[in-house]
């Protein structure tokens, strides 16, 4: 008998996995935070043996080294990956015991990375589930322009050879189990369900159903922009990542925010964006501590700028502060919790800014506004508001001065992002009106959609 556990990160949209037997255990591609996968194995009664990796990732940090150490396990890490650490290296075709009729098996699948390497479980030698890290995903394939852009098409060649490689090798009944996919930009497209088999792949997956060029033309072609914070994920992991510090940080009163805000460091609001345009420190961003922080702010911070975090309640704090240790944001230089009243000096006033829908848009007009989209550029591409100035959300702070003179009306696919674009926008000064809407409701609203 064996078992297999998921640990799903939301926020990164990652899925982590322990997968072992009666008496012990495998984790592959554990997340930084790796107390739930010790939990994990607390509730199952056995004793983590092997940690393994099925590549170098780029979207965020590794607990795989520190849980070896703690744990006494053996890590396992795709020979071809140069790191900086000892570890047991892995090369295709290597097979681990991992308890009783139970072992792993090393699969080169390149592509995602030149050593990706997937592993399959086998139970009394016959196959039962490939962990396919960023190689075959649910519906889709990994990213292969994470690396290098020189490597790019290469990999891209290469991802639809590992795909058939683990088609052709392992039964239709085996199940697929990818880390991304999940919402994480190192995916080339969100997972299509939430479960698969290599049966259902061979019949719904590109790199399975397509010739290999004009996959790659298709691949390449829809590729987005990744989250700039990527390019520290990978050297850190290569280095060896420092144990997590998840003590609370340091606290700050009125005075010191207001110090931080005027030495140019980030303050950022947690609260939901409701409380936070009805009500916030002046010069604060708003990353919502519900929505995909750890990607988002990681995504715009200039990296290793300091970082102060105000949130509702020491509950929500601790949360956010273990979303940012995944991404490389390690501790933040202050924090406080309570009310945004608490975190101005007494009696100072508190910024605000409206918030609308599309139909309070064409109910305004769009004359003499400006209509500000801050969704990425393939979604603008299905649509968007005729005679709208389009910034995608992750430059916009760079791209401040290139948004017309006058009332900004500001949106995304559903607020999130637009929260985040108000919120700099308002910190810059300019008048502001938070669309919180989700955008099909535009067309609802008869404003002007245009495609392309």
């Amino acid at each position: 008998m064996f078992f297999i556990d998921t640990i799903e990160l939301e926020g990164l949209g990652n899925r982590h996995y322990l997968a072992g037997g009666t008496r012990t255990a495998v984790a592959v591609d554990p997340p930084r935070d790796f107390d739930q996968v010790l939990a994990a194995a607390a509730r199952r009664g056995v004793r983590i043996t092997h940690v393994v990796e099925t590549h170098i990732h780029n979207d965020y940090v590794t607990g795989g080294l520190e849980l070896a150490r703690v744990t006494g396990a053996a890590y396992l890490v795709p020979a071809g990956a140069h790191v900086s650490f000892a570890r047991v290296p892995v090369a295709d075709g290597d097979v681990v015991a991992l308890d009783s009729g139970l072992e792993l098996r090393a699969v080169a699948t390149p592509g995602h990375t030149p050593h990706h390497t997937s592993y399959v479980l086998r139970e009394q030698g016959e196959p039962v589930a490939a962990f396919t890290g960023g190689s075959l995903l649910i519906g889709t394939v990994g990213r292969p322009d994470l690396v290098e852009p020189r490597l790019t098409e290469r990999l891209a060649r290469a991802q639809h050879a590992s795909a058939h490689r683990l088609a052709a090798e392992l039964p239709d009944e085996t199940s697929v189990l990818p880390t991304h996919g999940f919402g994480s930009f190192c995916s080339s497209a969100q997972a299509e369900g939430d479960a698969t088999t290599i049966g259902r792949e061979k019949t719904v997956n590109a790199a399975l159903t397509t010739d290999v060029d004009s996959f790659v033309a298709r691949l390449l072609a829809d590729l987005d922009d990744a989250p700039a914070y990527y390019a520290h994920m990978g050297p850190a992991n290569l280095a060896g990542p420092a144990p997590v510090d998840l003590t609370p940080p340091a606290v700050a009163d009125a005075g010191e925010i207001a110090a931080r805000l005027a030495a140019g460091e980030w303050v950022v609001d947690l609260r939901n964006r409701v409380a936070f345009a009805e009500g916030h420190v002046a010069g604060s961003f708003n990353f919502e501590a519900d929505g995909k922080i750890a990607t988002y702010l990681a995504w715009l911070i200039p990296w290793g700028k300091p970082v102060t975090l105000l949130a509702e309640s020491p509950e929500q704090l601790a949360a956010a502060q273990r979303e940012l240790v995944r991404v490389g944001i390690d501790r933040p230089a202050a924090a406080a919790t309570g009310t945004p009243e608490e975190w101005v000096a007494e009696g100072a006033p508190l910024a605000s800014f409206p918030r609308s829908t599309f139909a309070g848009l064409a109910e305004n007009g769009t004359d003499g506004i400006v209509v500000l989209d801050v969704r990425r550029d393939s979604e603008r591409a299905g649509g968007h508001i005729a005679g709208s100035v389009h910034i995608p959300v992750h430059e916009l702070h760079a791209r401040l001065g290139e948004v017309p003179a006058g009332t900004v009306w500001v949106h995304c696919a559903g607020g999130m992002r637009a929260a985040i674009a108000a919120s700099l926008l308002d910190a810059a000064g300019r008048d502001v009106v938070a669309v919180d809407d989700g955008f099909d409701a535009a067309a609802d609203a008869e404003l002007t959609v245009v495609a392309g």
